[in-house]
């Protein structure tokens, strides 16, 4: 059965698009608050606190879990912690496990790192395991006609988190505390935990023991599907770098807390609507590899301003803000046009695993990058990090657009074997 014809059979697709579009906009708000309470609040609080910029960096281990969770993708598929819910049993077990995470946060305090760290990998782990679980609900019920508007909505639902998670954390901690932040926000976290109780699945999906089982051997036997890996790889190779110590960097420059908040949720909130929605349209009229490419080259701009001003070139906090304001923007369209490239990658047999490890690598590089920020800001200074991320975002702009140029060229040729 091909993905529209299961498309058009399944309940979800008897409930209606737009109840399948809330639902998908719920279940990734899910993880997107407490994902960037971590990401985007964090960070700044502990650096006010005395936090070092290399333990700052540190924080980055939270990612592991979404690195590696390729790895029990295939069990995500296979098992049903409930008999009558799938996909929705694996989203009430693990976002309810994090709203307790946030909650064992609040005994630690902002100066605690490797306690946060702790919770924060297990918070993670129950995140990235979420995650599996609505990616193969949007691969297995998003028709391919719908899959733009689904990672679109994926955009939006992020940018309502940073709002949440991030800005709103910030805030709450200038005017109410580390206590008082963790409790607002986990009770936020409550709200988005509706959406898995509003899916809708096949409660008579059988898994056929004459099929494969899902494995990341598979995916690396299909020669298109590694090309796409490369691009996985190497896209986002130079965003960590930059992303992990934005935060650390307006705090350094002297900009307050508050208008940090403010900074990256009103960028987050405008950057997530309409980055999502013009990434759609540029996708329809220029195809990915172009899409790709712009976006590339507009980010590398916005690093460059960083890199000025780090330097001394320019001055004044206005251009900082514009950088980093547009290229959040950037980023958002950069979900929805690699999204939707991993998505019309996945095989049949295996869309979620597929998707899983295409996103998982990508993440990869994120993480290396953010790892290693904190670490050569201090040894050589927030102007040698800005200036080796404006170089590899341009080199990754530059090579992305050549692999999918030969990428589409190869499949106007009759088919290779792998």
């Amino acid at each position: 059965m091909n993905t529209v014809e299961l498309h058009a059979a399944d309940p979800v697709a008897i409930m209606g698009r737009k109840r399948l579009f809330v639902v998908l906009g719920g279940l990734y708000l899910a993880q997107a608050i407490p994902s960037y309470l971590f990401a985007a609040a964090l960070p700044p609080i502990m650096r006010e606190a005395g936090v070092s910029r290399s333990e700052i960096g540190y924080l980055s281990l939270w990612f592991l879990p979404l690195l590696l969770k390729f790895f029990w993708a295939p069990v995500v598929d296979r098992i049903r912690p409930f008999a009558r819910a799938h996909r929705a049993g694996w989203v009430i077990v693990t976002q309810t496990g994090v709203i307790i995470s946030l909650l064992c946060l609040i005994p630690l305090g902002a100066t605690n790192i490797w306690g946060i760290i702790t919770v924060g990998l297990f918070g993670s782990l129950l995140i990235s395991t979420q995650d599996i679980a609505t990616d193969g609900y949007a691969a297995k019920y998003l028709a391919p006609e719908d899959r733009a508007i689904g990672n679109a909505i994926q955009g939006g639902s992020v940018a309502f988190g940073v709002v949440i998670g991030g800005t709103l954390g910030l805030v709450l901690y200038a005017q109410i505390g580390w206590t008082g932040m963790l409790l607002t926000i986990a009770g936020f976290s409550l709200i988005p935990l509706f959406a898995a109780f509003a899916m809708r699945e096949d409660e008579a999906e059988q898994i056929d023991p004459a099929k494969p089982r899902p494995s990341v051997m598979a995916f690396l036997r299909r020669r298109e599907v590694r090309n796409i890996l490369w691009i996985a790889l190497i896209y986002r190779m130079s965003e960590g770098l930059v992303k992990a110590m934005e935060g650390s960097y307006l705090v350094d420059a002297g900009v307050p807390l508050t208008q940090i908040g403010y900074l990256s949720g009103g960028a987050a909130t405008t950057a997530g609507l309409a980055g999502a929605a013009g990434a759609a349209w540029l996708l329809q009229r220029w195809g990915t590899g172009w899409t790709l490419g712009l976006l590339g080259i507009l980010r590398t701009i916005c690093f460059a301003l960083f890199t000025a001003h780090a330097l001394g070139v320019i001055s004044g906090f206005w251009p900082i803000f514009g950088a980093a304001g547009f290229q959040t923007l950037i980023r958002y369209m950069e979900i929805v046009a690699l999204y939707s490239l991993f998505m019309a990658a996945a095989s049949k047999d295996q869309p979620g695993t597929d998707f899983t490890i295409l996103a998982c690598a990508q993440l990869i590089i994120y993480f290396i990058g953010s790892m290693l920020s904190g670490r050569i800001a201090d040894l050589f200074g927030y102007g040698t990090l800005f200036s080796v991320a404006t170089l590899l975002s341009l080199i990754a702009a530059i090579a992305t657009m050549r692999i999918l140029a030969a990428q589409t060229s190869a499949s106007s040729r009759p088919a290779q074997p792998a």
